[in-house]
């Protein structure tokens, strides 16, 4: 028997679990905002949703797609992305008759069969948001804010927006010609695997991660200068109004990017990503576009809408390797030392602090070296020592572990015991 998970995946351990609830926390605080409302659909849909919808040449649904047949002789697949989902629930429900723009988000687990890395996971987590139903300039730039702004109140420093335009397909049509043409007279030089995107697809040599083919790319025909009538207007209209969000936020950087496709079929017009900029970084943490074609594609009426998704694990690498202080583990304020046979009365005086909203543990039943040893293990804040002596006298004796300062005597009541810890929380 194999003791250790799939490979792939992972255990989110308890050390974590703060950090999670922060950024979860965090999701759902930015989309109450935005008046984004929360859905939730099956971990698993028919397979022809995700090909169709998808795209039968992408990477996902040809190689990265767990698939089986159910008892019933149906294909499910377990949801790759969340997005066709989102647009099969939208159809089946009858979101279309609500006011447009329906506004969405979701957190739930996706699933791809690749080659697992940092921050990359065969079952791995998203946070994802569709806006359906309005085809505006200023929705591509609502759901972009959004998007930076969950970035923003996650503490995340130096993140730059990449974003192109790829245009209609009458405007894709003429570009990909031109592109194919390019790309054919640089075939020599592109490795093995872009060869065959080559074949398949040529937008998706443009979106390769191999060093060869992102420096002969840099070269390529450029989607923008293809942009025709409303899809140009469009375009010139979104940058006005990211302008407008850049003059208001100095944080916020955008550039655009000619070789930023997004890997997906279903993608028209904006398509962004948002990366760290230095150079170590993992690379992309939330990335989307705009999908009209997809609504359509999957059986239901022809409905503009755009979106994007966040890995939380992606996120949270992301958190840690900038060793933020704004997010960090759940501090133990207070473990209760308990000498003698004190551990009843400690016990109580133990759930009434924390009753009050102080995060306090009794300590294990050791010698008192022991538990002080505990104490400063687990970085707790306060130890508060209590033994036969303290009860009689209705004295505790509290001992910060955080700075250094000798420890003080204070009344057996839960109140006072918490004035006095959020006296050194001010200090």
């Amino acid at each position: 028997m194999k003791i250790f998970a799939p490979r792939g995946t992972s255990d989110i351990l308890p050390k974590d679990q703060y950090l999670w609830s922060e950024v979860v926390s965090v999701c759902k605080k930015i989309t109450s905002d935005f008046s984004y409302e929360r859905i939730n659909t099956p971990i698993f849909e028919y397979t022809e949703l995700f090909s169709r919808g998808v795209g039968h040449e992408t990477d996902i649904v040809q190689k990265e797609m767990y698939t089986f047949e159910d008892h019933g002789g149906d294909s499910i697949t377990l949801r790759p992305e969340g997005t066709a989902a989102i647009c099969r629930s939208y159809i089946q429900n009858g979101l279309f008759n609500l006011p447009q723009p329906t506004r969405l988000f979701y957190i739930a687990p996706m699933f791809r069969y690749e080659r697992p890395q940092a921050g990359r996971l065969r079952q791995h987590h998203q946070f994802g948001c569709e806006a359906i139903g309005d085809s505006s300039p200023q929705l591509d730039a609502e759901i972009i804010e959004l998007g930076w702004n969950y970035i923003k109140n996650l503490g995340l420093n130096n993140i730059d927006l990449r974003i192109n335009s790829i245009g209609d397909p009458i405007d894709r049509e003429k570009y990909i010609t031109d592109l194919k043409k390019f790309l054919e007279g640089n075939k020599n030089k592109l490795p093995k695997i872009d060869k065959d995107r080559l074949n398949r697809s040529p937008l998706r040599v443009l979106d390769s991660k191999e060093k060869e083919t992102i420096e002969i790319n840099k070269n390529a025909p450029r989607s923008v200068e293809y942009l025709k009538g409303n899809a140009l207007i469009h375009w010139n209209e979104l940058i006005e109004l990211l302008e407008i969000i850049k003059s208001q936020d100095k944080q916020f950087n955008f550039y655009i990017d000619h070789s930023l496709v997004r890997g997906l079929d279903y993608y028209n017009r904006t398509v962004f990503e948002f990366q760290p900029n230095e150079t170590s970084s993992q690379g992309t943490i939330l990335a989307g576009g705009r999908y009209d074609p997809l609504i359509g594609k999957i059986g239901g009426p022809n409905t503009p809408g755009i979106g994007f998704g966040s890995g939380i694990e992606r996120m949270i690498l992301e958190i840690k390797k900038q060793s933020l202080e704004t997010i960090n583990n759940k501090k133990i304020e207070v473990v209760v030392i308990h000498i003698g046979d004190t551990i009843k009365e400690c016990f109580s005086i133990t759930s009434k602090i924390r009753n009050l909203g102080i995060t306090t543990i009794l300590a294990p039943k050791k010698s008192i070296k022991a538990q002080l040893r505990y104490a400063n293990n687990i970085k707790a804040r306060f130890a508060l020592i209590i033994g036969e002596n303290e009860i009689n006298s209705n004295n505790a004796k509290l001992k910060p572990l955080f700075i250094n300062s000798e420890e003080q005597n204070v009344e057996i009541d839960p109140k006072i015991i918490v004035k006095n810890i959020k006296k050194f929380q001010n200090k």
